[in-house]
């Protein structure tokens, strides 16, 4: 199959309104679960539980760079932030583990919302790659 064939199917999958239904909730997940992190990493640090001169409040800048691939839908997003979400889902079983107080269970939050986007992340690109088998077939 050449380039120019391969093109068009590409275009129909990245376009958020021609997914069907599944594929469309994972992406409504994983984008809800990454805002809902960048949310808890930016109150944690700065409100609920602040550590020091509230610089790990800059944890959360990483998480808004995929924002714009989720929300473009672009596969590569997907794949990397399923692995790049582990060290968030690391520090949280850590400070959840070490952390004293109202800590720990935001650390567990933050566990949890990682482990729904890996989900979310992992599940919309097999079903999109599945999706694509079905449509070159």
């Amino acid at each position: 199959m050449n380039s120019t064939s391969s093109a068009p199917r590409d275009a129909v999958l990245d376009e958020p309104n021609a997914l069907p239904k599944s594929i469309a909730w994972t992406r409504a997940v994983a984008v809800g679960s990454l805002l809902a992190l960048i949310v808890l990493c930016l109150a944690w640090e700065l409100w609920l539980a602040p550590t020091g001169n509230k610089t790990l409040a800059l944890k959360a800048l990483p998480l808004a760079i995929p924002l714009a691939g989720f929300l473009k839908n672009r596969m590569y997003t997907y794949r990397w932030v399923s692995l790049f979400i582990w060290f968030y889902a690391t520090e949280g079983s850590i400070r959840a583990a070490s952390d004293r107080g109202p800590s720990v269970p935001l650390a567990i939050a933050e566990v949890v919302l990682c482990l729904i986007l890996f989900t979310a992340c992992s599940l919309h690109v097999r079903w999109r790659f599945k999706l694509a088998k079905q449509t070159s077939a």
